[in-house]
């Protein structure tokens, strides 16, 4: 019987010095400043990926929203630690994709009209404003020109690519638009910046969901995708990195508006109106966000990182430029804090991964039966790690609350 109580007390002991272990870990875990966890993921994926042509798994050197994404991050972390190895993976992408003329290599073709080929031009500004080489102004110059003579709807809403007639995609909104509006502030362009404010009134217009608060994830015109609601043109749910695509271009786009712009209190507003949601749909246990977010905890439906690290960035910038209320920053710690639980795991020699990401998704197209918007369909992409869908917004969700932190 001795020998029972004995094992017992043991066996008991064991197990609160395991549990005690884990809990110091996770605590030890969460002590690391945000901007050390933002450098140790940068330095994780140059590692992996020392050549940023080759980001998200590209053969080729390729003009690429995600390679843009990515490179943009680190030229974010580098105007924060002044380490040149950032700056210089940036500017690497910047040199191998546009040529001594200003020509965009890499598969670029203006009259594709594809709102993802905006989205690299982002990093151009800093590499013009800093070395003066008059071709990345050729660049951003074409990618205007693309813009301006962009296929639109009948509200002058962009279609998403050329090939997508009539359509708009949240995605778009990120893709483009903080551009445009930094295009006009730069270069004394005002309908560039108008234009971009249109382009997020038209979107939270078409693709609001009155049940939920969020965004879905496209919107038809015409009423004649396979994917689309006949009625409304929407489609039927509520993607997680949709959402955060558009959250974090609202922000972005923000930057870039004059404070006596007549327009910007609206756009403050929306933000406001879109950001409630979010928040509200935040998982109350692992403090991240799920993959279809209109139906949280359904059979099938997981948590997902490349929304989670974006709607973190977005709540603390919008927290730190006073869009929004303190439950926002509350809700963005959190948040970061719930990715690395979730999401962050340790691998050899200190590098870091970033798991659980959706690696693509999309309505109609090529193959319209596997992408028709359902539940099922958002949940039928495959899921991998080190996503530059996810990297780079981790890292500047990191840069964000790095910079409140440095405030108080």
């Amino acid at each position: 019987m001795k020998s029972k109580i004995k094992y017992c007390i043991f066996f008991l002991l064991v197990c609160h010095l395991v549990s005690f272990g884990q809990s110091k870990a996770k605590s030890d875990f969460e002590r690391i400043a945000p901007i050390e966890w933002a450098k140790k993921m940068a330095d994780s994926d140059q590692k992996r990926i020392p050549n940023p042509v080759f980001l998200d798994g590209v053969k080729f050197p390729k003009w690429n929203y995600t390679n843009g994404l990515v490179t943009l991050a680190n030229q974010k972390l580098y105007d924060y630690t002044k380490e040149q190895k950032n700056w210089d993976y940036a500017l690497s992408y910047a040199e191998q994709l546009i040529d001594k003329n200003g020509k965009i290599l890499g598969g670029y073709e203006l009259e594709k009209y594809s709102l993802d080929l905006i989205n690299s031009g982002k990093i151009l500004f800093e590499i013009y404003k800093k070395t003066g080489d008059k071709r990345y102004k050729t660049a951003m110059d074409v990618l205007h020109k693309q813009l301006e003579g962009h296929p639109r709807n009948s509200d002058d809403g962009y279609w998403h690519k050329k090939s997508y007639p009539w359509q708009m995609w949240l995605d778009g909104v990120y893709m483009a638009d903080p551009f445009s509006a930094e295009y006009g502030a730069v270069f004394n362009v005002p309908k560039a910046i108008d234009d971009a404010i249109l382009q997020a009134e038209l979107i939270q217009k078409h693709t609001f969901d009155s049940k939920t608060g969020l965004n879905f994830h496209g919107y038809d015109e015409k009423r004649e995708q396979f994917w689309a609601n006949k009625k409304t043109g929407q489609s039927a749910h509520v993607w997680g990195r949709a959402q955060g695509w558009y959250c974090m271009a609202l922000v972005d786009i923000l930057d870039f508006v004059p404070k006596d712009h007549p327009k910007r209190k609206e756009l403050i507003q929306i933000v406001q109106k879109v950001f409630a949601a979010v928040l509200k749909a935040q998982d109350k246990d692992s403090r991240v966000w799920w993959q279809v977010m209109d139906q949280p905890e359904r059979k099938g439906n997981y948590l997902e990182s490349t929304c989670s690290t974006m709607f973190v960035y977005s709540f603390a910038k919008a927290y730190r430029n006073g869009y929004v209320g303190k439950a926002y920053l509350k809700s963005a710690k959190k948040g970061f804090n719930g990715i690395l639980k979730q999401f962050i795991k340790e691998n050899s020699y200190g590098n870091i991964s970033i798991t659980r990401c959706c690696a693509v998704a999309g309505l109609g197209g090529k193959n319209p039966q596997d992408r028709d918007g359902s539940f099922e369909y958002y949940l039928s992409e495959p899921i991998r790690d080190n996503d530059a869908k996810a990297v780079g917004p981790f890292i500047m969700a990191g840069i964000e609350l790095q910079k409140i932190l440095d405030k108080k």
